[in-house]
């Protein structure tokens, strides 16, 4: 089974955090399909991620992981406010 989730990286008491495609027997440190983004938690603006990516993994049956699934809630949140102080 495919998920879509975090893969860390980073050093000690310095997360940060890759979003990978990957199948869900792959060790979490280990293989991983595709690499869709990036997120650092402790700077939660600096959140990328491809938005195109994620929408065909889930066509293709991937499952996301509920960590996942709270960081797009909060990054098309941030999207939303960038654009209404831009109007």
């Amino acid at each position: 089974m495919i998920s879509i989730r975090l893969k860390r990286i980073g050093k000690k008491k310095t997360h940060f955090f890759h979003i990978v495609v990957a199948e869900s027997k792959f060790s979490l440190k280990g293989k991983f399909i595709e690499k869709i983004g990036y997120c650092d938690f402790n700077n939660m603006k600096n959140i990328k991620m491809n938005k195109e990516k994620i929408s065909e993994w889930i066509s293709k049956g991937a499952i996301i992981s509920e960590r996942i699934k709270h960081i797009i809630k909060v990054y098309n949140n941030d999207i939303e406010n960038k654009s209404n102080k831009n109007s």
